[in-house]
């Protein structure tokens, strides 16, 4: 059997790559929706889910390289014209089908990579070229768009391959016809040559089709603005020093990798006296919006009942005295989540000119001391018992508060 093409048949190439095709598409459109439906509630659970999806992640790319080497193998090629030419809406039909699988071929996981190297954490892909994409950043909001035209789009592609896969079957038991036959592994039927000219119409049709499921992804409301869980806005505090710019950030370990987010609401209530250089020089009272929360890919996970439970406790706190001995400095407090109260040290670093404060803090807090994960997520398989926090604000002295002093 020739490698390459003719006007007649399909050549060796273009028959491994369609049946190679056929093979990842089959496997990972299955593997997606298990995937997604397979629980989390326990630490195996949770691992089976991160395998299953990067699984599906890892074969998805590979489909977009065998697509596109297809594609390029294609292009090159002479194009086995259709058995019936006389039939132009049945052949315009194929045709248009066609064109909506080679470009379901390349969006399908191109969209999925960029939703992937959008979020922070959760399932790896298996592939030696990382997690990211060049000027990719990591942001919700894009996540969640790329998230939902993967899903748009993965539905053409499972609509178009239903129609190939139905043309063929039609050629093989109705027609009787060598159209499936030409594309098995084997000596090529004998068929007729027919004159064939290719026009730009089903392509077109083809493309219309796609603007047609982002209308109708749009109608449904798939790119509306992300929205995570109910947040519950936390109202001004009085302060001597008021934070004028801040992230409050926490690292977790999932699965053996770092993932990091900050929760985008909490208030700090903060009294200083900077000419104390030994002892207590002043206090700070935070509170946390829970619900506030972004952790990429596992946000609702963090957010739900075995951790952070945010339905029953909507509020952290955290308090305590600051104190300042040979120039160091140190808030040693308790803070409270989901109810229970744990001891605290923050040590941090002051950098103070012209009345505005620049405090840069680090500190660990340990899952297990506030009774998270510790019945589904009893190890660290799956999820690490230490919780990295990390604290940047800057804080301007209240004029206003001082003077009411």
């Amino acid at each position: 059997m020739p490698a390459a093409n003719t006007r007649q048949h399909y050549g060796s190439v273009a028959k491994t790559f369609h049946w190679l095709t056929a093979l990842l598409i089959l496997t990972v459109i299955p593997l997606g929706i298990i995937a997604q439906r397979w629980s989390f509630d326990t630490s195996d659970a949770l691992a089976i889910k991160a395998t299953l999806f990067s699984i599906h992640k890892t074969v998805g790319l590979t489909l977009f390289f065998v697509a596109l080497a297809r594609i390029t193998w294609a292009l090159t090629q002479a194009k086995p014209g259709p058995l019936h030419p006389d039939r132009k809406l049945e052949t315009f039909a194929a045709e248009t089908v066609h064109w909506a699988l080679y470009a379901s071929l390349v969006v399908v996981p191109l969209t999925g990579w960029i939703h992937h190297a959008a979020t922070v954490g959760f399932a790896p892909i298996w592939w030696p070229f990382g997690q990211n994409l060049p000027f990719v950043p990591k942001n919700v909001d894009l996540a969640h768009t790329f998230a939902s035209l993967h899903i748009i789009f993965e539905r053409v592609l499972i609509i178009s391959l239903g129609l190939h896969i139905a043309g063929a079957l039609k050629h093989a038991w109705i027609d009787r016809d060598a159209t499936l036959a030409r594309m098995l592994p084997g000596a090529a039927p004998k068929v007729p040559l027919y004159d064939h000219t290719t026009t730009a119409s089903p392509a077109i049709a083809a493309f219309a089709a796609y603007g047609l499921a982002l209308l109708v992804g749009a109608g449904l409301g798939m790119f509306g603005q992300h929205e995570g869980p109910a947040t519950p806005q936390l109202e001004a505090v009085a302060s001597d020093w008021q934070v004028t710019d801040g992230t409050l950030a926490i690292t977790v370990t999932q699965l053996g990798a770092p993932v990091t987010g900050q929760f985008a609401d909490w208030t700090a209530a903060i009294t200083f006296d900077e000419t104390v250089t030994d002892g207590t020089a002043g206090q700070v009272d935070v509170t946390i919006s829970v619900p506030s929360l972004t952790l990429g890919s596992v946000t609702s996970q963090a957010l739900g009942a075995e951790f952070f439970n945010a339905s029953d406790f909507a509020t952290a706190t955290f308090s305590a005295p600051i104190t300042v001995t040979d120039g160091a400095y140190l808030a040693d407090g308790t803070v409270t989540i989901r109810g229970v109260t744990m001891p605290a040290m923050l040590p941090f670093t002051l950098d103070l000119q012209d009345g505005i404060a620049t405090v840069e803090a680090t500190t660990q807090l340990s899952r297990l001391s506030f009774g998270m994960g510790e019945t589904a997520y009893p190890d660290e398989t799956s999820v690490g018992f230490a919780v990295d926090v990390a604290i940047s604000l800057t804080a301007s002295r209240n004029t206003a508060a001082a003077t009411a002093n």
